[in-house]
This record gives structure tokens, C-alpha cells and sequence, in this order.
């Protein structure tokens, strides 16, 4: 069974079976944005609205869930949040633009690939973001009698690239790339979710995987936890140069030794999140969610401590992913440069 946090999913669980049942739970959904009336962040009328997260072991989900919660607490009950379990970046950009999320947390490089039009998108996505948000850090495992010592050496393994449509799976197929293999033929590719990639970890059936997500992610310390000396990280350094070429959004980063109780730090590549909602989402609705996303910060990084990277001073940093005029406002409000 998967494991999810009680204390993160009590009271929500009900309306995150109904969002991922397709309907978002938007019963009273957010309204449509009129760009000549002015910015109160004041929420009215009663107006609930669906998040897309990610995978239910993953970070986007417990910090999706905890911020559900928080804008019902911010808002009097005005505003309340429903969040479901996704497939992540790319299917929750899909699913945001049709209309069955208000919000959608996603990697950066897949939100600027949505706006123009670019990669896994034919054209540009009327989305815009609330705010950057904390880094995802890419994190490649492998079991430790697979003798894979590099990406380039998972030529022929049985590899989970991560969920259909995700974030992790773009990361996964670009680093593959960039090892000189060819994501399509070089190696027996499973996309799996999180808690199936680390079923599969634990009962050998595949070698290694891709995740994408903050740290700690619950499954990958599940699986740290359990595995103990039987898998291993990869080091991805060497794999940077050619990613920055592909977007800027690709930086060095370190999960430390202490995120997974490894032997050693591991250098790795990170990207960070950004929320997006549609460019006509109601501004209001848009400004009380950027405020609560900041005002609520402690009690997002209860949830998971992922959320300790919310910070003002990045959270404009969103270009060429145009900010949301309602989140321009509370940004504007919170003091952020």
C-alpha cells in the first residue's frame, strides 16, 4: 500500500479521490479574471480550487495537500483547496490549461518549455505562475549489483524514467541524451510512478531510476531506509555542462549526506518549482494564494521540510514564465525585490 502522511491527509483525502477522479472538485470554482477591476487578495464568495501536484509518495503532493489545508485557515473558509495525486509537470500543465486544476506545481524547465510552446508542448500554454518555489533536486539511484557506475552506463537496464508526462521523466530522457544513449532504444525504459519504481528497486525488477522532487522525497528515504547498502546514488556533475546548454534552469546542486543517511554527499543537478495557474484565473483568488503560499511557509515545511526553500527573494524568478497579475500584487504586498 502507499504510505501518506495522516496528518497531511486527514480531512482532504475524501476531496483528493474526487479531484483525481477527474472533476478537480470545482464545484464553485474560481471566476474567470477581469483585468479592469481592481486587486482586493480578498476572496468573497465561497470558492474552491483543484491543485495538480504529483505522485502520492512524492514531495508536490504533501506540500499540495498542506497548502490545501492553509488556504482555508488564511481565508476564513473562504477559499479551500482540494489537491489530487498526478503524473506531475507536464500532465499537470495539460490538465491545468483544460480546466480540470486552478493550480498546478511544476519544474521550471517544463513550465517555460509550456509558455513557448516547446517540447513535450506543440504551441504556447495560456498558463502564467504564482510564484517560484523551492528546488527539486534530481536524484538517480541504482541498485548496487547493477554495475552501473554513470547514466551512460544504464546502456540495456531496465530503468524507470518516472511517470508518464512528469517532469522527471523530461529530466530522465535529457540526461540520457546527454550520456550519449538514446532514451527510446539504449535502454528498457519503465514508467513507473514513484511507489511502483521503488517496489521495483526493492524486489530487483528494475536496476535504477529518475526522480525528480525536494528533499527528502518520502519514497526515496523509504527506499534508503529498507535497501539500506543494496542501492546507490549516482553522481551527475559530469552531465551538467550539456544540460545548462539546454536551459539555463539546470544548476549544480548537492543532496547531503544527511538528507538519506548516505556515506558521502552526491553532487547532482537541480531545477526549481514553480507554481502556475491559467493567465485568466480570477486575480483575487490568484493574490490570496501567492499570500498564503508565503504566509503559510512554516507550516508547508512541517509538512516537508522541501518547503524551507519558499523564499521571497526568488520568488519573482520566475522569467519567461509571465507572473499572474493577482501574484505581481501579493508579491508586491509580501515586500518581495
Amino acid at each position: 500500500m502507499r504510505r501518506i502522511d495522516t496528518r497531511i491527509a486527514a480531512g482532504v483525502g475524501a476531496l483528493a479521490l474526487l479531484a483525481a477522479g477527474g472533476c478537480g472538485g470545482r464545484q464553485d470554482g474560481a471566476a474567470t479574471d477581469d483585468a479592469a477591476k481592481d486587486i482586493t487578495c480578498k476572496v468573497t464568495k465561497d470558492t474552491r480550487v483543484g491543485i495538480a501536484t504529483g505522485n502520492a509518495t512524492g514531495v508536490y503532493y504533501v506540500v499540495g495537500n498542506a497548502l490545501a489545508g492553509e488556504l482555508s485557515k488564511a481565508t476564513d473558509g473562504k477559499l479551500t483547496g482540494t489537491a489530487a495525486e498526478t503524473g506531475a509537470s507536464v500532465q499537470n500543465v495539460e490538465q491545468l490549461v483544460a480546466g480540470q486544476y486552478d493550480v498546478a506545481f511544476s519544474l521550471f524547465d517544463t513550465a517555460v518549455n509550456a509558455v513557448q510552446g516547446k517540447g513535450s508542448f506543440s504551441s504556447p500554454q495560456p498558463v502564467k505562475a504564482l510564484a517560484r518555489i523551492y528546488d527539486n533536486y534530481t536524484q538517480v539511484v541504482v541498485r548496487a549489483d547493477s554495475g552501473i557506475t554513470s547514466v551512460a552506463g544504464m546502456k540495456g537496464k531496465k530503468i524507470s524514467t518516472g511517470s508518464p508526462k512528469s517532469g522527471t521523466e523530461v529530466i530522465a530522457n535529457r540526461l540520457l541524451t546527454a550520456a550519449g544513449l538514446d532514451p527510446a532504444k539504449d535502454i528498457q525504459a519503465q514508467r513507473l510512478d514513484l511507489t511502483k519504481t521503488v517496489d521495483g528497486m526493492k524486489d530487483g525488477s528494475i536496476d535504477g531510476f529518475f526522480w525528480s522532487g525536494g528533499i527528502p522525497t518520502g519514497g526515496v528515504t523509504d527506499l534508503f531506509t529498507t535497501a539500506g547498502g543494496k542501492v546507490t546514488f549516482l553522481d551527475l556533475s559530469a552531465l551538467l555542462p550539456k544540460m545548462a546548454e539546454l536551459n539555463p534552469a539546470y544548476q549544480a546542486g548537492t543532496i547531503g549526506k544527511d538528507v538519506y543517511s548516505t556515506p558521502a554527499d552526491v553532487p547532482t543537478i537541480v531545477v526549481p518549482n514553480v507554481l502556475l495557474v491559467r493567465d485568466n484565473l480570477d486575480a483575487d483568488v490568484a493574490c490570496a494564494i501567492t499570500r498564503t503560499v508565503f504566509d503559510r511557509r512554516d507550516a508547508l515545511a512541517q509538512a516537508n521540510p522541501a518547503a524551507k526553500g519558499i523564499e521571497l527573494g526568488n520568488a519573482r524568478k520566475t522569467d519567461p514564465v509571465p507572473l499572474h497579475r493577482g501574484a505581481d500584487r501579493a508579491l508586491t504586498d509580501l515586500g518581495a525585490s
